[in-house]
């Protein structure tokens, strides 16, 4: 599968820049030196950092011109598609609605997770990741199978920098107005994961061109990480 390579590297870079802040938080609190007093602090300028370096991501891709990427017009000459605030209206809805799907999911799932005896990060990074993510994944499938390699990975690549590069530090922030404050900090073993992780996607994505082996190299990765949850 060939693919223009722009759009991939740029959001790697955005995965390299979220695995290079929580790969410092997790190094400087598992040595306990000076800064790791001040991880909350650290975390939310370290936010600040990585939301504006993704509004200048966004802005760059919003304020680009290529003929490609415009609608094609109509019949009568009239540009079909929504207008840009009809478009953020919509996706502000479709977020809204899916942090209460999300939650309500996670709710009913609880009963199955302790019958079963399966940790919590197994039923995140697994159960919950795999059906929450189907719709898009089905969708990088179908889009791939018909030749439109460019749209299936912006549809997959698109919403993992999404969640790190925006979301993840946009909570790091609005938990600051809250009593329990959230930080990049995580376990050492999931802070070598998601390291690992961001350079493998950015190795198999910059060069324009996938092929089955990366592709099962890449579930093959996803499956040991799984197995380590699974005895957490």
């Amino acid at each position: 599968m060939r693919f223009h390579p722009r759009l991939p590297n740029d959001t790697a870079t955005l995965l390299l820049l979220a695995s290079f802040i929580i790969v410092l938080v997790g190094l400087s609190h598992g040595t306990h030196d000076a800064a790791s007093q001040h991880i909350e602090a650290i975390s939310a300028i370290a936010s600040v950092f990585l939301l504006g370096v993704y509004a200048v991501w966004v802005i760059g891709y919003l304020r680009d011109g290529r003929a490609e990427h415009r609608p094609e017009a109509g019949a009568d000459g009239a540009r079909e598609g929504l207008p840009f605030a009809g478009a953020v209206a919509l996706l502000a809805l479709g977020g809204v609605g899916s942090a209460f799907v999300s939650d309500w999911f996670v709710s009913a799932l609880r009963p199955s997770i302790d019958q079963l005896g399966v940790s919590e990060q197994f039923a995140g990074l697994v159960v919950v990741a795999i059906a929450g993510n189907a719709v898009e994944n089905v969708a990088g499938i179908v889009l791939a199978s018909k030749g439109q390699a460019d749209l299936a990975i912006s549809v997959v690549k698109n919403s993992v920098a999404q969640i790190a590069a925006f979301l993840f530090p946009a909570l790091v922030l609005v938990s600051l107005l809250l009593s329990s404050h959230l930080t990049f900090g995580i376990a050492p073993v999931y802070v070598g994961a998601l390291f690992l992780t961001a350079i493998s996607v950015w190795q198999i994505t910059t060069d324009g061109n996938a092929t089955a082996f990366e592709g099962w190299a890449l579930i093959a990765a996803y499956a040991v990480l799984a197995t380590f949850t699974l005895y957490e």
